[in-house]
């Protein structure tokens, strides 16, 4: 793969352009109008040398109107082409960029979760939007148009040599100053346009956190703290423009004293010429054209380079989130219409970083219809089960069995399916009530949403809410309470109608009245269903057919409310007293 540093790199180029596969019609009609346009469009100056030549200085007027109209006739077709040319590399680049959004975002919807534990969400964002957009720039500023550029130029010089060659040497004799200062501007650039692409990545991660995380910011009053390191950031990324900006500032002025110093040179050169009768009065006239023709693509053709040279690194940044193989594997082929909800964890052990195990040899048995509840402190491994049960991500060692399948059978989506999570830290999207218990499942209607609803005792709630069903949600739900969130995560589990619960936590943090609700809403949902319950509060699970106590990624106790009370000095009983002598305090 391609390093920042690299000159170019031709292999991400070839996959760039492997992309304009279903668009080989705009490519190829780009490239014909690329070639078409140099020797178009330096046709007209050579014009004006022969009209001067052989129609003003005879004083044929009649020659003199039809070089004209030809030189307007070519004007004219000239700028119809490069419309042409501008608006299909646009075209072309745009097309490429829309399907390899949607290549990107479909890739990411499937990657494991451990993908976005390591990754910052702000530089995803950059990747999936600002690097993709610098990939419309490699069609748009960037390898058609340098084509075009290159043909242009040896196709003014070669007109130019067919006008005099003497005069065409004279100018040249300032092209080597001319490729020193765009190979200087050239690598520049480039690193400072490197430097620009780093920091917007760390702008968009910092902001992206912040903002997700403003009531931490505003709660612990770190607002000048994280001022201070935003300035720090804001600081180095206008300086990375602002250097880029200086490459600029000094190499067009360059460029223009060297393009005047070329210019003079001929002048002087030329009059001596049409003086001795060396050269044409006609070629004088025609030369400054020529020249400002191939200075002005010669001024270009370095940034072009530099645009090309970056939208390559964006596309090589963007290939890389696209070849990632935190991919999940889905291999699986078993697509059950229902599940009876028998559930075997045989031997289970797991670690996030394939290392440092948080799950050890864990055995759990959960029988069709039964509830399983989980019990232990903060980091005991109970939300990793729920994990490693939806695979998000995949177990080391023993194995996972749903119906006495293994669970890799399953086709991913079928198992996800037939499982539903309700959540402690419910996620809403902007949309109406609706749209997030449907989650935009068309084959969902109203009727069946307001049905579970009732079934729950939420419909109630919904309907006193402003336009209930249709009641707009801001962006994660922040117009909704803790509680009202949770009746939605319910109805919207109970929509889905899945064959195996999972409640985690799903009575913490909210009010005496709502939670009246949720443990209706939860008798409701786990009855006939498999259901397995994380909660803190002992006083939820004791009517659950199994307990199974983690400590430490170990299963240390299992069975039942009243045979894990009878176990002296037991954990669970531990924890029991220790509630109970709270609740009585209180």
């Amino acid at each position: 793969m391609s390093k920042e540093g690299q000159s170019f790199d031709y292999q991400v180029l070839s996959r760039i352009l492997a992309l304009t596969k279903p668009y080989r019609t705009v490519f190829i009609l780009s490239g014909t109008l690329a070639v078409l346009l140099a020797p178009v469009t330096s046709l007209r100056p050579y014009l004006v040398n022969v009209m001067v030549d052989e129609h003003i200085m005879n004083f044929d007027m009649h020659g003199l109107l039809r070089m004209a109209l030809l030189i307007f006739a070519l004007l004219v077709c000239q700028v119809i082409m490069q419309y042409g040319f501008i608006y299909a590399t646009n075209w072309l680049g745009q097309s490429v960029i829309r399907d390899l959004r949607s290549r990107i975002f479909n890739h990411l919807i499937s990657l494991r979760l451990r993908f976005f534990d390591q990754t910052p969400i702000g530089t995803i964002t950059t990747r999936t939007i600002n690097d993709i957009e610098s990939i419309n720039t490699i069609f748009s500023q960037g390898v058609i148009t340098i084509v075009a550029d290159i043909l242009g130029i040896v196709a003014i010089i070669v007109v130019m040599f067919m006008s005099s060659w003497q005069l065409t040497i004279i100018c040249l004799t300032t092209m080597p100053l001319m490729l020193i200062a765009t190979y200087v501007f050239k690598e520049k650039v480039k690193a400072a346009y490197q430097i620009v692409r780093t920091q917007i990545a760390k702008m968009n991660a910092f902001l992206q956190e912040r903002i997700s995380g403003m009531r931490i910011v505003q709660i612990f009053t770190a607002e000048d703290r994280e001022m201070v390191k935003f300035r720090k950031i804001n600081r180095e990324y206008t300086q990375a423009n602002l250097d880029s900006i200086l490459y600029y500032a000094v190499f067009f002025p360059v460029v223009d004293i060297i393009a005047a110093f070329a210019l003079g040179l001929m002048v002087w050169w030329g009059a001596r010429g049409v003086i001795s009768e060396e050269i044409s009065f006609g070629a004088l006239v025609a030369f400054p054209i020529y020249l400002n023709m191939l200075f002005r693509p010669l001024r270009f053709i370095a940034d072009r380079f530099n645009t090309l040279q970056m939208g390559l690194v964006a596309a090589d940044r963007v290939f890389k989130v696209i070849d990632s193989s935190e991919q999940i594997e889905d291999k699986g082929s078993f697509i059950p219409e229902r599940l009876e909800g028998k559930l075997d964890l045989n031997h289970v052990s797991f670690a996030y970083d394939g290392l440092n195990f948080v799950l050890r040899d864990i055995d759990l048995h959960v029988k069709p219809g039964e509830t399983l509840a989980l019990v232990g402190s903060t980091g005991s491994g109970k939300s990793t089960i729920i994990n490693i049960l939806n695979r998000f991500y995949e177990i080391q060692k023993g194995s996972i069995t749903i119906d006495d399948k293994d669970i890799r059978s399953f086709s991913l989506t079928a198992l996800r399916d037939r499982i539903s999570i309700v959540l402690q830290d419910v996620f809403l999207f902007s949309g109406s009530l609706l749209e997030n218990i449907t989650l935009r499942d068309h084959k969902i209607h109203r009727q069946k949403v307001i049905e579970s609803a009732k079934l729950i005792g939420a419909h109630d709630f919904i309907s006193a809410m402003p336009d209930g069903y249709d009641f707009r949600v801001n962006e994660r739900g922040s117009n909704l309470s803790m509680g009202q969130r949770q009746i939605v995560s319910f109805i919207r589990a109970m929509v889905f109608d899945p064959d195996i619960l999972i409640l985690d936590e799903a009575t913490s943090s909210v009010d005496t009245e709502t939670e009246s609700i949720i443990q209706y809403a939860i008798e409701k949902l786990i009855d006939k269903r498999t259901s397995i319950i994380i909660a803190h509060r002992l006083s939820t699970i004791r009517h659950a057919d199994q307990i199974a106590v983690l400590s430490k990624g170990k299963l240390i106790e299992y069975g039942t409310h009243n045979e894990l009370l009878e176990i002296e000095k037991g954990h669970y009983r531990r924890l029991h007293d220790m509630q109970f002598i709270e609740a009585n305090s209180v």
